[in-house]
Formats: C-alpha cells, sequence, structure tokens
C-alpha cells in the first residue's frame, strides 16, 4: 500500500532505564581513577548498569512498548520495526528487531536491524523518514538497546573515554501526517579512517575462531592510542559543529534558531564548549551526569529530561546530536510540539 505523507512527525518516545546503579566511587575503585575526576571530568556521578534478564532487545521492547502507548496507537497499525540498537546483542548474527516486533505484537510489521554504533538513533530517524516519505509507510517504530559497558576492562586506560558506558533503551513512533514534533532537517558526516582504530578484537571474522582465553579479552582496546586521541582532536568537535549547522541551515534556520540541544554525553569540558559555540545557557540543553553514555539514546533521554524540566517549550526547535565510533556524527532538528 502507498501511503500520502505531508509531514512526518515523532507522535510518541519512550525510554527505559534499568534499576541497577553503578556510582562514581565504584567506578573509581575498578579503574584506580579518583572519584572526583570521574565527577568532574568524566562528567558520570553514576550510571545505570543492566541486570542479566535486562538483554538490548529486552530494553528496547520495554522502551517500544512506551512510546506506543504514549502514541496512543495500536501495535498493529505500525508498518515497520528498526532496531537501531547496539550490536551487542542477545545473540551473535541475530535480528532483535523480528523479535521485538512480535513482543509488542506488532504483527503487521515488517522489520530490519539497522548500525551506526551511537549515531544510529538519528540515522534511524532518517531511514524511517525515507520509508515514509516514499510511501511504503505511514507508521514506523525504531526501537534500541544498548549495552555496550559490557564491553569496557576498566584495567584499560586508553579507553578511559568509555568509562561512561552505560545501559538502556530508547523508542520513538513517526508516523505520516503527523504534524507536530516534525522531522525537519538532518546532516551526516563519517571518516573511515578510524573504522580499525578502537575495536573489540575478539570474536569477529578477522580473530576466528574464537581462541582460549578470548571471553576474557571482549573488551575495547586501541592500538595506536597518540593516533587515536591525535585524530579525534583533529576532527571530532568540527565535525559535531559542522552537522549541526548544516542541520539547521537545512530546516530554514541559524544558530540562534537553536533553542534545545539533545546532546549525547560527553566530558563537562566539551558539553560546556558546545554550549558556548552556539550561544546556548546551561537550560537549554540537559547533562546526563546521572545515566552516562546510552549509546543512541541520549538524544530520547535528554528529550525527555528537557520536557520533565520545563526546558523544552511549545515550538521550540531540538536539535539531536550523535557522534559513533568508527566515526560518524550526525544532527537532525525537530519542531516540537
Amino acid at each position: 500500500m502507498i501511503f500520502d505523507s505531508p509531514v512526518i512527525g515523532l507522535r510518541g518516545w519512550g525510554s527505559y532505564i534499568p534499576e541497577g546503579r553503578m556510582t562514581a566511587a565504584e567506578i573509581s575503585e575498578k579503574s584506580g581513577i579518583p572519584e572526583n575526576v570521574i565527577v568532574e571530568k568524566i562528567g558520570v556521578k553514576s550510571k545505570p548498569v543492566a541486570a542479566e534478564h535486562e538483554t538490548t532487545a529486552y530494553m528496547a521492547a520495554e522502551s517500544a512498548k512506551k512510546a506506543i502507548a504514549a502514541a496512543g496507537i495500536d501495535p498493529l497499525e505500525i508498518d515497520c520495526v528498526i532496531y537501531n540498537g547496539g550490536q551487542h546483542k542477545d545473540y551473535i548474527c541475530w535480528l532483535a528487531g523480528l523479535w521485538i516486533a512480535e513482543e509488542i505484537g506488532a504483527k503487521n510489521a515488517w522489520s530490519f536491524d539497522m548500525e551506526a554504533m551511537c549515531g544510529s538513533m538519528i540515522s534511524g530517524l532518517e531511514t524511517a523518514r525515507g520509508l515514509i516519505a516514499s510511501g511504503r509507510c505511514k507508521t514506523v517504530l525504531l526501537a534500541s538497546g544498548y549495552r555496550n559497558g559490557d564491553l569496557v576492562s576498566y584495567n584499560v586506560p586508553e579507553t578511559t573515554f568509555m568509562f561512561d558506558l552505560a545501559a538502556g533503551g530508547s523508542a520513538i513512533v513517526l508516523q505520516a501526517g503527523y504534524d507536530r514534533n516534525v522531522l525537519l532537517g538532518s546532516s551526516f558526516r563519517g571518516d573511515g579512517s578510524f573504522s580499525e582504530l578502537c575495536t573489540v578484537k575478539p570474536g569477529g571474522v578477522k580473530n576466528w575462531p574464537i581462541k582460549p582465553g578470548d571471553s576474557e579479552k571482549m573488551y575495547f582496546t586501541i592500538d595506536d592510542s597518540d593516533l587515536f586521541k591525535e585524530k579525534l582532536k583533529e576532527v571530532t568537535v568540527p565535525n559535531f559543529y559542522k552537522v549541526v549547522r548544516e542541520a539547521l541551515a537545512e530546516s530554514g534556520l541559524d544558530d540562534s534558531g537553536l533553542d534545545y540541544l539533545a546532546i549525547l554525553h560527553f566530558n563537562r569540558r566539551t558539553h560546556q564548549a558546545f554550549l558556548d559555540e552556539f550561544g546556548l545557557q546551561p537550560e537549554q540543553s540537559f547533562y546526563l551526569e546521572d545515566y552516562g553514555h546510552i549509546g543512541q539514546n541520549d538524544q530520547v533521554i535528554s528529550l525527555e529530561e528537557g520536557i520533565r524540566n520545563g526546558r523544552i517549550s511549545e515550538g521550540d526547535n531540538v536539535v539531536f546530536v550523535a557522534g559513533g565510533i568508527g566515526f560518524v556524527w550526525s544532527a537532525c532538528v525537530i519542531r516540537f510540539g
């Protein structure tokens, strides 16, 4: 069936945060980094950690149920379920989206999994927009779960910047003809020269079959830390700024049109640098110090906190900003309300 889609809006969203917690003191104990450094520089007071049953697909499905309830739709209305959560899923070589569709009762939906690391929510929004704009779908569900914190060793100092990785999920329902929370412009950039600098080596086909002891090495490592840091410093922040401004321009806006920044968790210095760059006040964003970095779910969580704390008003332009190791940068603009 071909649908007509004059506008595409976010009809509902939701998130799932595990009750388990790891505090800055516990991160300090595991890593040997002083607690005040964890809080003041890395920017984490505490972060959610998943229980055994809280798999990536489970957290995505629980988020989806909340998003569907918020949207006020029947799951049977969903035409497509896109799983855009972490690659660290319940099973290797497994389609989480199909399981989620079955779990939430989206019996009429087809499904696929997609991945852009921590940029997957914005990439998912653009993918869903394309499906809806083509007329092939009217209602699309994005569902994401994230547990990449499982793949971090606190004994590897080169990956200290990953000590904020946490667990959780989020979901968004997009619908054709829904004229609230309208998805406007977006922008994407990538740099493949980063692609092999930070990886989890055991379990991939380059290191297959799995060898004895590999299970104890299932964590991110960096082969050339100096090169990685140099490249990050050279291109990361400038590319973040570029995608924000490109997304604003595609939406017919400039910096002055940015009302709320729903940004991934950074260290405090970088978060403040973003606010300064775009002339924003602290209340025009939300610092995720009690969440850490929950991958591609950060933007939805920030959106929820922005609404809950009265920082987002009717008609505001909300900008989602994300980046994914590998490396990708992305941003999109949503006209709230």
